[in-house]
């Protein structure tokens, strides 16, 4: 294993426990959002749908 199979795996962790890019992008010592977006952000197939249904709620609330 890697340095950074360990960062990766450390980030992708935080963004399955509900953290946002820029706290992810800060914690990883990253200048740009954009790096920490474009290299860990995963999206898991449960966080897709929950992202999915809040978007569906907020859309019927209208």
């Amino acid at each position: 294993m890697r340095f950074h199979d360990l960062r990766h795996t450390y980030a992708s962790l935080m963004f399955a426990a509900g953290f946002k890019p820029y706290e992810v992008s800060r914690y990883m010592g990253h200048a740009s959002i954009a790096t920490t977006d474009g290299i860990y952000a995963h999206l898991y197939p449960s966080d897709y749908n929950e992202q999915i249904a809040r978007f569906e709620a907020f859309v019927a609330k209208g």
